[in-house]
């Protein structure tokens, strides 16, 4: 700082020195009159028959007048240079120059799921740009750049004189490709009447510094890297992906000049926009090119006489795979980011820093379960369309409609705008031109957003996610139908569970000592402790008795009843939260039932648990993270993320238990009808009036739970037949297995099978699901002998399951 000071002084006193001995001191010396007496000579002056020593005066006053030009535009250099009107970037900030740069998310087998970004930009290093693009840019924009050291007065004149007085288009511009970058990297700012001279030179000056602190190829790096080419675009790299779907390293010559056409006027140039002026600038870059020497003549005539093949891609955040798994990572990677320090102290920031996010998804997977889910909700929903039609599947409840609203974007917007009740509902009814959703395609359509609402009312909607068990990795994650119309994502959102929490209660009784062949009779019984509660079949069938396989199979109601009353509420409560259910349960009996609102992800989580032999593993979703330098700013460790939550011996014999359900019961087809040959443990859930359907299903190597429903639980189909899990759900999670089964990569998933139940664990549960009613003997009803041997029959039954049941705790407790 000193040092900058005493230069500035002996500039300043420099400056005033010259300006007192060349321009003050003279004036001084001039009185009024004398130079009056200057003036009416100069007019009266005969330029005809002067001699040369008469042009003395003349020659002194534009020597004078030239040098306070030059000791204007001095000072203009010095005031620019020293940053008075806006500060300059010094080498050292230049070398340390970030780029704003998107962070990218990766796929377990390393497919780009999506990036977040300002500006769309991926930077590339120099060997990964084709030689094609570099030979155009130069060519172009700056034919003698390995010639000059960031300016070229040459190129300034062929301006003055080619472009603009002879109007010459493939003469070029006068900024070099260093000026070029400078005005990249640092933007023009407005300076009134000056803006162009004051930019001009600071181009200037900040390019000279871009010259001596980088090489010419580091230049021309950093400068492909963020040249603009129209709206958010940025660099060569995501241009060469958007309109020709390939890479900067093998873009084809002619699309290369396509590319660098562009440069000149990134709109009258889009080739998706004007393809003709973009045909046409492209074969001037071609001519650059063949005047340059760096193609033949011929070579650019073949090319010329081709058409521009676009394979036009843009991708908006709603578009490409895993968008709510995405959305979702987006919301979570930005308050990461605010936690964590970069090296200069400041935070990360996720849309500029270039992170490199490497995820569990995998992408092949993904896909598949994508497929699956709009395979299955096309059939559904053209079947819950004619189940309805003529008919609004809410009814007269026209809550469903408003609540609808008051969710809306569009709702919130106007009534933080101050708006009145009445005055948003009527700009609800105007009609608006909108994109409208529908399986077959996506069209656009007049409407007001109020019939929009009781449209999009009527579409079911799905929640697909999976992960393993073992290692908590997160497979898939299907958050609804369609992320640009449905936004909602129901790997998170909370619906009722239904009979997908009865694993959770049979997991509490077998550990409260109830041995899985311990019979329970299927009665009516009204609960009077309880409101009297009266918990019914959904079948409405009663009679016999019931085993746990047996009672868990068919999700008879009256036995989870029994069960939740042995057990006690409170214990079930903790049987999921060690499973990993965090939401807070209602301590009602009716919990046996699956009145909970509970997530995908946690039911998914609780099953795996079960699955992983009892140790709850945390979902995981992300392995590590990278800065832009390749290095790792967080890495995932799973054992960290591990626990014991029950007894392994418990875990197996409900995968025991939910096997049944497969083999016997309520998801019976999911074999029958997908063909599929591994081992397969699950549940389905139906909660009341038909409004969510569930299926969770475990395979040794995967859990995968599929939610199915509409927005509002009152839109639902009208009979259980067609709303019950096993046939909204469980077809989109037999259709995704039997998919990726078929992937070479998942042959080992075809026969898997579950690790043998030890012997003692077999013998636990031999017995017969279901035991029908027996009729009594006539006489032993009718004799006092009769009922008092049944009462000795009722007491000895009772007392060996005690023992029974005693005996079984031991041994599951481990005593």
């Amino acid at each position: 700082m000193k040092q900058f000071l005493h230069r500035t002084w002996l500039t300043i006193l420099a400056i005033k020195n010259f300006l007192y001995r060349f321009l003050l001191q003279p004036l001084a010396k001039i009185t009024y009159n004398q130079r009056q007496q200057k003036q009416n000579s100069f007019k009266a002056f005969n330029w005809r028959k002067a001699k040369p020593a008469d042009f003395t005066f003349l020659i002194k006053g534009a020597v004078r007048l030239g040098l306070i030009a030059v000791l204007g535009v001095f000072i203009f250099y010095l005031i620019v240079y020293f940053g008075f009107l806006g500060s300059l970037p010094s080498r050292s900030d230049l070398r340390s120059r970030q780029n704003n740069t998107a962070s990218e998310v990766y796929s377990a087998d390393g497919v780009l799921l999506g990036r977040y970004y300002i500006q769309d930009r991926t930077n590339v290093t120099f060997n990964k740009i084709s030689p094609n693009v570099i030979q155009a840019l130069i060519a172009t924009e700056d034919a003698r750049f390995y010639e000059h050291n960031g300016i070229d007065p040459r190129s300034l004149l062929r301006v003055l004189f080619k472009t603009i007085l002879f109007q010459e288009e493939s003469s070029g511009g006068g900024s070099t490709l260093s000026q070029q970058l400078a005005k990249n990297l640092y933007p023009r700012k407005n300076y009134w009447f000056f803006s162009t001279p004051i930019n001009k030179l600071r181009e200037y000056i900040i390019a000279r510094r871009l010259e001596k602190v980088y090489s010419k190829q580091e230049i021309l790096e950093l400068y492909l890297n963020t040249v603009p080419m129209g709206g958010d675009l940025y660099g060569i790299e995501r241009a060469a992906r958007r309109f020709f779907n390939t890479s900067a390293d093998s873009i084809k010559l002619e699309e290369a000049a396509v590319l660098v056409g562009m440069l000149k006027a990134t709109t009258t140039y889009n080739p998706r926009l004007n393809l003709e002026k973009s045909r046409q600038r492209r074969n001037v870059v071609l001519n650059q090119m063949v005047k340059y020497e760096y193609i033949s003549a011929q070579k650019a005539s073949e090319l010329k006489e081709k058409p521009i093949e676009l394979k036009y891609r843009y991708e908006t955040h709603n578009d490409g795979l895993a968008p709510y798994f995405r959305e979702q990572l987006r919301l979570e990677l930005v308050k990461w980011c605010a936690t964590q320090q970069k090296e200069d102290g400041t935070p990360y920031n996720l849309y500029t820093d270039g992170l490199k996010i490497y995820t569990t998804i995998h992408a092949g997977m993904q896909a598949k379960a994508e497929k699956a889910v709009k395979k299955h909700m096309f059939r559904l929903q053209k079947l819950f369309n004619s189940h309805w039609q003529g008919r609004s599947p809410w009814g007269n409840k026209s809550e469903v409609i408003k609540t609808a609203m008051q969710r809306s974007d569009r709702y919130k917007k106007l009534k933080a705008a101050g708006l009145a009740e009445t005055e948003i509902t009527e700009k609800f009814k105007e009609p608006v031109p909108m994109q409208v959703f529908s399986w077959q395609e996506i069209t656009r359509k007049t409407m007001s957003p109020l019939d929009s609402l009781r449209y999009y009312q009527k579409y079911l909607n799905t929640g697909l996610f999976a992960m393993e068990p073992h290692t908590g990795y997160v497979r898939t994650w299907v958050g609804g139908i369609n992320h640009t119309f449905f936004k909602y994502d129901h790997v998170r959102s909370k619906r009722q569970v239904g009979s997908t929490f009865k694993p959770i209660l049979y997991a509490t009784a077998l550990e409260r000592g109830i041995a899985p062949c311990t019979y329970f009779q299927n009665k009516l019984t009204t609960y009077s402790d309880y409101e009297n509660w009266t918990p019914r079949n959904a079948d409405g069938q009663y009679g016999g008795e019931y085993s746990m396989r047996g009672a868990l199979a068919h999700s008879v109601n009256t036995i989870s009843a029994q069960l939740i009353m042995q057990t006690g509420i409170e214990p079930v409560i903790s049987t999921a939260s060690r499973l990993g259910i965090q939401t807070k349960l209602p301590q009602v009996p009716a919990l046996a039932l699956g009145t909970a609102e509970l997530s995908l992800f946690e039911m998914v989580n609780a099953y795996a648990t079960l699955a992983n032999n009892g140790y709850r593993v945390k979902p995981t979703y992300i392995t590590k993270i990278v800065d832009r330098k390749e290095k790792v700013i967080f890495q995932h460790n799973t054992r960290e993320s591990m626990a014991k939550a029950m007894s392994s011996d418990v875990a197996a014999i409900m995968i025991e238990l939910l096997k049944g359900v497969v083999e016997e019961g309520t998801a019976g087809r999911v074999r029958s009808e997908f063909n599929l040959s591994m081992e397969i443990a699950g549940k389905t859930g139906t909660t009341q009036n038909h409004s969510d359907g569930w299926f969770i299903g475990i395979t040794p190597d995967l859990v995968t739970g599929v939610w199915v429903g509409a927005e509002n639980p009152s839109v639902r189909f009208r009979t259980l037949e067609l709303g019950q899990g096993s046939h909204t759900a469980l077809p989109i999670w037999g259709e995704f297995m039997s998919q990726v089964i078929k992937d070479p990569y998942f042959k080992d998933y075809r026969y898997s099978r579950f690790k043998p139940l030890p012997a003692m664990l077999q013998s636990s549960l031999l017995c017969d699901g279901f035991i029908s009613n027996r009729p009594e003997p006539i006489i032993r009803e009718a004799t006092f002998l009769g009922r008092f041997f049944d009462r000795i029959k009722e007491k000895r039954k009772k007392k060996r399951e005690k023992k029974e049941r005693k005996k079984f705790g031991k041994w599951i407790r481990g005593e």
